[in-house]
């Protein structure tokens, strides 16, 4: 998948380790990979949730490793992907669906992302997520 990836992302201007980057980032989410995230979340990392709270990288860890969360693999509709030297914004619409607590979910959100190439490697530095139509 990562070969897919990789040649999409070249022919959308996203440079291949971004899309590799980005692509880490969703699969650490989706398997509750506490080291991954903690790889591609930057410590000062910031998430304005969609009830217009803030977590920090630590309390977002804990939702995503928390026992009895899932995340389900999920696509992005009308994806953003503004890229400069040294940054990028990546973001879209998602349908997430899954478990937390043990109960179903189901929830479409508008995120973006903000990434930073920092000492040569890309992390998210920012997200911020609102409730999507």
């Amino acid at each position: 998948m990562l070969p897919l990836l990789l040649a999409a992302a070249a022919a959308s201007h996203v440079p291949p380790d971004l899309a590799a980057a980005v692509h880490g980032y969703d699969q650490a989410q989706i398997h509750g990979n506490r080291a991954e995230l903690q790889r591609w979340l930057a410590d000062d990392y910031l998430l304005v949730n969609s009830s217009g709270q803030t977590e920090t990288k630590a309390q977002l860890i804990a939702d995503y490793t928390a026992p009895g969360f899932t995340l389900e693999p999920f696509t992005i509709e009308h994806p953003v992907e503004k890229v400069w030297a040294g940054g990028a914004v990546m973001g879209g619409i998602a349908t997430l669906r899954g478990t937390d607590g043990g109960k179903r979910y189901e929830m479409r959100l508008r995120f973006a992302d903000v990434w930073a190439k920092r000492h040569g490697r890309w992390q998210v530095i920012y997200t911020q997520v609102a409730k999507a139509p």
